[in-house]
């Protein structure tokens, strides 16, 4: 069957999506950390759930769309390097992101880059692999990751933190690296066409829009937050 290379409307606009309800995420955290709003507007369970569905689809996404990129490596190094400058923007801020999202994406898109034609292989031989491994992967360093902190520090890019280790954003390798993965074995079904005709049809324009471009709006969303968040704050004050 022939493959699509083209752009996907419904995959730009689920990116749109899942990015529109980080930006709103992230908007009640300044407003609870910055402004003093009731800490329960942002640490409350829907937001605790929610906040891992839309950044999984997020992850999952970047993971497909790996199979669109003329060099994962290339792209893993530009967003990583992304990821050191937001690092240490919030550092001077008092608000330090040690590994979060776009970390975790620059690492992923680099370690699937130096290792895509092994999974390809995998995928040739026992097409339905990746997926269990993907599933057991996020079970299994779920549980080894979830309350146990450890005393020996620097293992925090795996999920295993220390005490007193603190990061405003925080998306470790594990078991997020597994959502990914699972991404790159969706990915290539998606790309050789395998998936239903409304899949590739389906129109979105405007969340489309904003999924083209993600990682501009990713990177410049929180400033911008922060902005009119100080913004407001003086103005209620008078």
């Amino acid at each position: 069957m022939k493959q699509k290379k083209e752009r996907i409307e419904l995959m730009d606009a689920a990116r749109g999506l899942s990015l529109i309800l980080m930006v709103v995420h992230h908007f009640f955290y300044d407003l609870v950390v910055f402004a003093g709003a009731p800490r329960w507007l942002f640490w409350n369970p829907a937001f605790t759930v929610g906040h891992y569905i839309f950044a999984g689809l997020f992850i999952l996404l970047a993971g497909a769309s790996s199979n669109f990129s003329h060099s994962n490596t290339v792209r893993g190094f530009k967003t990583l390097g992304i990821a050191l400058v937001i690092t240490l923007v919030t550092t001077i801020m008092n608000v330090t992101i040690v590994f979060g999202v776009l970390h975790l994406l620059g690492t992923c898109m680099l370690l699937y880059g130096l290792t895509r034609r092994f999974w390809e292989g995998v995928d040739e031989k026992c097409p339905w692999l990746v997926p269990a491994l993907s599933a057991a992967g996020v079970l299994a360093t779920t549980r080894l990751t979830n309350g146990y902190p450890t005393s020996t520090p620097h293992l925090w890019m795996f999920g295993l933190v220390t005490e007193n280790f603190r990061s405003a954003d925080y998306f470790p390798l594990l078991p997020w690296v597994f959502v990914f993965l699972l991404g790159t074995w969706v990915g290539k079904y998606i790309r050789a066409g395998r998936m239903p005709r409304r899949f590739y049809e389906a129109k979105a324009p405007r969340l489309a829009a904003v999924g083209r471009q993600s990682l501009l709006i990713y990177v410049v969303h929180q400033p911008v937050l922060y902005a009119l968040t100080m913004l407001g704050l003086q103005i209620f004050k008078r």
